[in-house]
């Protein structure tokens, strides 16, 4: 039995993940319906998993890289991210990382002190909390606009700013909900930044997975944003590599520098044969990209209509982009989301994530995944017909 005063108040303060949890729970029910995990169920294209395949046979992967990536990789980063983000970089601005994960995780430890707060439009990440609250810093939610798709609330956040305040960090397009932020909200956030001298961290997972016409804008693409903005990326949503591990970091070259000082003690390097699969991604052919994106497109049009056939128990905005939703819970119970998604995972053998999970505004809803095959989305959503 572990002696909890063993264990850093830090840590202990901090939930057991509730997307885990779930995920643990589903494996006690009988052939459950999958919503939960914000995982793709497309297997990496082939190119992809051939050039890994192929850095293994030569004995390229045996040792580290140097600890930034292997230069290839970063000059082959710093090309996409001019063509696709507008943001001008050169290969010492870029930091390959364990996915985005730990690029945000490196960021938070290099701009954060103990005390500092960071300002997290809410719902948020979960991950993004921890993150915070492990560097020992102070997250604080400002709720973003639940009638307007969940939007940034650009003055709730000028007035969350305090002398404590250090950072900003978002998720766009969003996890959980699926809202894209705006350009134009986004130009007034970095006003706000430049104007308070505060630091911004992207995580720009989702970048490419955006719908009806909305678009993905970059922070850093505002010149004067570059020198105070860390933008995180990763190449597991993209090409459906979630455990090869493999994302970067964007910054100035000062910041990654320091960054480094962080990503040594994490990781030393991201998986060298995890980089190579990477380079082939950036190199290769890009239509599977539009192949991901159609496919959640049409997994998103099927579950916003068996969410229309449910509409006294829930109600949504569509999401722009991502693979994910966050419907309101509308029957009394669902008051308690953990304890809601717990009973609809016993009672109906539906798997999804309570949104207590993403903050404090994120209660009385519950995430879905429609990153998922259409035979398990009917099969849930025929299930919660039955059941409600």
């Amino acid at each position: 039995m572990t002696n909890n005063n063993l264990i850093s108040r830090r840590i202990s303060n901090i939930p057991a993940s509730a997307i885990h949890e779930m995920t643990r729970l589903s494996a006690e029910v009988r052939d459950p319906a999958f919503l939960s995990w914000a995982k793709p169920t497309s297997d990496t294209p082939d190119h992809i998993k051939d050039a890994a395949c192929e850095a293994i046979k030569k004995g390229l992967v045996g040792g580290y890289s140097v600890n930034a990536g292997l230069l290839e990789l970063r000059k082959a980063i710093t090309d996409k991210l001019k063509r696709d983000n507008n943001i001008e970089a050169n290969s010492s601005e870029i930091l390959v990382t364990v996915g985005a994960i730990e690029g945000l995780s490196a960021a938070i430890m290099t701009l954060v002190d103990p005390g500092d707060e960071v300002i997290l439009p809410s719902p948020n990440y979960s991950t993004h909390t921890r993150q915070v609250i492990i560097a020992s810093g102070v997250p604080v939610f400002v709720p973003t606009i639940e009638g307007n798709g969940f939007q940034l609330d650009i003055d709730g956040i000028r007035k969350a700013i305090t002398n404590k305040t250090k950072a900003i960090m978002f998720c766009t397009p969003s996890n959980p909900t699926g809202a894209v932020f705006e350009e134009d909200k986004l130009r007034e956030l970095a006003e706000i930044a430049i104007k308070n001298n505060l630091a911004v961290i992207t995580d720009e997972a989702y970048e490419y997975f955006t719908f009806d016409g909305a678009k993905h804008f970059s922070i850093a693409s505002i010149p004067e944003m570059k020198e105070r903005t860390v933008s995180c990326f990763t190449f597991t949503k993209t090409y459906a590599m979630t455990g090869w591990r493999v994302g970067y970091a964007v910054a100035s070259t000062e910041i990654i520098k320091q960054m480094k000082k962080a990503h040594i003690p994490f990781a030393i390097c991201a998986p060298v044969a995890s980089q190579y699969a990477a380079l082939a991604a950036l190199q290769g052919p890009q239509n599977c990209v539009e192949e991901f994106r159609q496919k959640y497109l049409s997994m998103r049009d099927l579950m916003c209509k068996r969410l229309d056939e449910l509409s006294t128990v829930f109600e949504y905005h569509k999401p722009m982009g991502s693979y994910l939703m966050f419907p309101k819970i509308l029957l009394k119970e669902g008051a308690d989301s953990e304890s809601f998604c717990k009973k609809l995972l016993r009672e109906a053998r539906v798997s999804t994530t309570p949104g207590v999970a993403f903050g404090p505004t994120g209660e009385s809803h519950l995430r879905m995944s429609f990153c998922v095959p259409k035979e398990t989305i009917n099969r849930a959503f025929d299930r919660m017909e039955e059941y409600f």
